[in-house]
């Protein structure tokens, strides 16, 4: 359900060609570099790099970065990353030097598979020397760090048939543990939110309702706080419906003044092979405006252009 897909008939060899004379000489020739990168797949821009280096000797994301600037350079330069080492990068510089971007972390272990996490622990390793998990438990602290972890462990039980009474279960325990509890048990909420099966907590939730009169949210929201809250929230989200959660993170990205261009390229890149046509349709579900026009309205020039190619259309 990507809006990226294998070109054809594809040749590396041209490819790399076309982008050295689009970057050679004075002055580049974006649009060359931008429609080319926008319309190969991941794969195909690894054999892109890869003859690059063949017939010129030349690294091709060296090329880029210095031959492009700004919001457009670090759009072309994203696509050129591998799909996991796109993720452990981001994970990287979330956790790097003053601060910790809490938004990046929550975003990408919220949403990402169990088998995509194990990848990106795998990639993170080989890539920085380094243990993923021991640099976020270095930087972050609390329940919000616990449920990390727990996520971080990608042990979520496999999709399967739905035990009806340990749905009623544990359904009840996040209502004694929440609503009905004065102060929260946080810990419940982790464990159940944090290791249950996709189509078990979405039963869960249902039951949630009837036995509460409360929406999940609703009470994630009442009971808890900060970076905890927000990551619960997405983690409820993404069991809800991956594309929703991405819809609404694109839509509040460029909602108001600014743009949140680091997490604007962030999504359209991550989830361009994999799901951003069910991103538009939700989008355009719950927002009333297509993600085409709310690009088109908030960016410019080449990054803009770039943008709308991966967009892939409009849903009107």
């Amino acid at each position: 359900r990507g809006t990226v897909t294998a070109f054809s008939p594809f040749d590396a060899r041209a490819d790399a060609e076309a982008l050295r004379k689009a970057m050679k000489g004075m002055g580049t020739d974006e649009e060359t570099v931008l429609k080319i990168l926008t319309s190969r797949n991941n794969a195909q821009r690894q054999e892109i790099a890869a003859a690059f280096k063949t017939l010129f000797g030349r690294d091709l994301v060296d090329d880029l970065k210095s031959e492009l600037t700004g919001k457009f350079e670090t759009l072309m330069v994203s696509l050129m990353r591998p799909t996991y080492i796109f993720d452990a990068h981001a994970l990287k510089h979330a956790i790097k030097g003053a601060g910790t971007n809490e938004k990046v972390l929550t975003e990408i272990l919220a949403s990402r598979t169990p088998a995509e996490v194990r990848n990106i622990k795998q990639v993170y390793l080989q890539e920085y020397e380094a243990n993923l998990e021991d640099k976020i438990t270095g930087e972050t602290s609390g329940y919000f760090q616990r449920l990390l972890v727990v996520l971080l462990q990608a042990n979520r039980d496999p999709d399967g048939r739905v035990d009806e009474g340990l749905v009623e279960q544990d359904a009840q325990v996040l209502f004694r543990a929440g609503e009905l509890k004065w102060g929260t048990d946080e810990e419940k909420f982790i464990t159940i939110l944090g290791t249950r099966s996709v189509s078990h907590l979405r039963r869960v939730f249902d039951k949630y309702m009837t036995i509460s009169g409360f929406q999940i949210e609703e009470t994630i929201d009442r009971e808890t706080s900060g970076d905890l809250e927000k990551l619960l929230l997405a983690v409820v989200k993404c069991i809800r419906s991956v594309p929703a959660y991405f819809a609404e993170i694109l839509y509040y990205s460029m909602k108001g003044a600014g743009t949140d261009d680091d997490t604007l390229i962030r999504v359209m890149v991550s989830r361009s092979e994999i799901d951003l046509l069910d991103i538009r349709q939700e989008f355009r579900k719950n927002f009333a405006k297509s993600l085409h026009q709310t690009i088109q309205k908030d960016t410019s020039g080449d990054y803009r252009k770039a943008l709308l190619l991966l967009c892939g259309g409009d849903d009107e």
